[in-house]
């Protein structure tokens, strides 16, 4: 075992959802907690039966959910200059904050949704949102949709490889190379599913 599989497999067996639903906020906000790294885990020991399932995935949800809302309304209320003057201790710096919102220019409540799914965007997916002065109705939409497919989609996954015996040990050796794998393929399905949506049908 890494400190990563033990340190998360220890967060979970004491506090259970209590512990994912905290991580899982403070790391939406930007803070270097284990968020997508304790959602994995946490559904593979649900796997193991020494979880509940839906305990992860509502925690994992709700968590995800209020940690993005409390973002926005940080960046609503104080706007892109505070929030990267103060945030910067956090890795919030001004050129990620500016390649955050070019992207978010440029796809709108699509990149709140597909921003799940990779990590600079889902630390600064809220804050970027509020200062950038984002209708606060989509955004809580396409959130809730995105940390929907987000959870449910590694809940699925690690759920499944949780029956192996074997695939604990190898997710906290390797989890940092079968995130970004498979994050860039969710992530590649998302883009191309919303480009056909906006070229819509061929005459």
């Amino acid at each position: 075992m890494n400190w990563i599989e033990v340190n998360i497999s220890a967060l979970i067996h004491h506090y259970g959802g209590v512990g994912l639903f905290v991580s899982l906020t403070l790391e939406t906000l930007g803070l270097p907690l284990p968020g997508e790294s304790a959602l994995i885990i946490a559904a593979t020991l649900a796997g193991a039966g020494k979880i509940s399932i839906w305990v992860v995935a509502v925690s994992a949800w709700c968590g995800a959910v209020l940690g993005d809302n409390i973002a926005y309304f940080i960046g609503r209320r104080y706007g892109r200059s505070v929030v990267t003057r103060y945030g910067a201790r956090f890795g919030i710096t001004t050129s990620r904050y500016a390649r955050v919102e070019a992207v978010f220019a440029r796809f709108g409540p699509a990149m709140v949704i597909a921003a799940r799914f990779v990590v600079l965007l889902r630390q600064m997916n809220g804050l970027v949102a509020g200062s950038a002065g984002m209708h606060w109705a989509a955004f809580v939409l396409s959130n809730m949709l995105g940390a929907a497919l987000w959870v449910g989609f590694w809940t699925t996954l690690a759920y499944q490889f949780g029956h192996s015996a074997d695939v604990l040990p190898f997710i906290g050796r390797h989890i940092g190379m079968v995130a970004s794998a498979l994050m860039a393929l969710a992530l590649m399905g998302l883009l191309v599913g919303y480009w056909r949506m906006r070229a819509g049908p061929k005459p």
